[in-house]
């Protein structure tokens, strides 16, 4: 386990944030998840990822919340940012809890703020597909669970757009 704090010519201040991701795919157990360790202080089982760089380094360094904090000076954007994607991960587990209705077509559709989700079978293919208010998704999925996904990726995608 390195820890970068202590090691010469590796700055401590004047980094910026770039990124911050959620390393756990949609839908993926949490016991497969692939944790990382932070390349500053050695911390394992991080999930929530920080990406910070710096002007005298060649490469992006991955860290935790804290060490993000330290490293860029900043003691908002990195929690905020981190709490997005926590928040993000939650409606994404209650979205794929929630109860689908059926239409007299035998489609699952749901009716949020006005717009219908509808997720049906592709006749020919027997795969599922999404739409979004009568807009057709372009991609096609095996499994069930996948088109919720896409589905709720949609929502916040025309959330993020400010198209909901």
């Amino acid at each position: 386990m390195s820890n970068f704090w202590k090691m010469p010519g590796v700055p401590h201040k004047g980094w910026s944030l770039d990124d911050v991701i959620d390393i756990r795919e949609d839908g993926q157990p949490e016991w497969e998840t692939p944790y990382e360790t932070c390349m500053m202080c050695g911390n394992e089982k991080i999930r929530f990822i920080h990406i910070v760089s710096h002007p005298e380094m060649d490469e992006d360094y991955r860290v935790g919340c804290v060490c993000a904090e330290k490293m860029t000076g900043d003691y908002i954007n990195p929690e905020r940012r981190e709490k997005d994607l926590r928040n993000r991960a939650s409606r994404r587990s209650n979205w794929m809890g929630r109860q689908w209705k059926f239409s007299k077509n035998g489609n699952r559709y749901l009716k949020i703020d006005g717009k219908i989700v509808v997720i049906f079978q592709d006749k020919r293919t027997n795969k599922y597909k999404v739409s979004i208010d009568e807009i057709f998704g372009k991609k096609s999925f095996v499994e069930l669970k996948d088109a919720k996904i896409a589905a709720f990726k949609g929502i916040e995608y025309l959330k993020e757009i400010g198209e909901w």
